[in-house]
């Protein structure tokens, strides 16, 4: 059985000297390994390629069986690293609290163990005939969180 610390320093030393950085690595009973990473400037597939051979390389397949898949981390999914977060500064996002709560806004700042949102509404001010937008800063720690993902949209 290939150990996930094993992947986890192979696939780490290797993009020391990228721009690439590891979202996660998971390892089934079986020896499926998947490796998902990413980039601030995106996901080569010729990337993919040489990280697969270099991991394949540091294995013997006469002693270890394996399956080994490595991706990008997808658009659509939660994030999963700080990294993440940082590289979606500006964008918009979707954050899901662990109460149920959802709120989608412009992530605005990354801390250590919280990040901000810049959630945009709309309110009636006393004595006022309009509605105006109001920009209000909410900040979220990590671990209250149950999902954050990329919103997607298309003009």
């Amino acid at each position: 059985m290939i150990l996930k610390d094993a992947i986890n320093q192979i696939v780490e030393n290797y993009l020391i000297e990228t721009n690439y950085y590891l979202v996660d690595v998971k390892i089934t009973t079986d020896n499926q390994i998947s490796i998902e990473i990413d980039s601030f400037e995106g996901v080569s597939i010729d990337f993919c390629a040489e990280l697969n051979k270099h991991i394949e390389a540091q294995f013997d397949r006469e002693v270890e069986d394996f399956e080994l898949e490595v991706s990008s981390a997808g658009l659509t999914e939660p994030f999963k690293v700080i990294k993440q977060y940082e590289k979606n500064i500006d964008n918009e996002v979707e954050v899901l609290t662990k109460t149920g709560k959802k709120f989608s806004g412009i992530l605005a700042e990354v801390r250590e163990t919280e990040f901000v949102l810049e959630i945009e509404r709309t309110e009636k001010p006393e004595g006022s005939k309009r509605k105006v937008t109001v920009i209000e800063s909410v900040t979220f720690k990590y671990e209250e969180i149950k999902h954050t993902k990329y919103i997607i949209r298309f003009k």
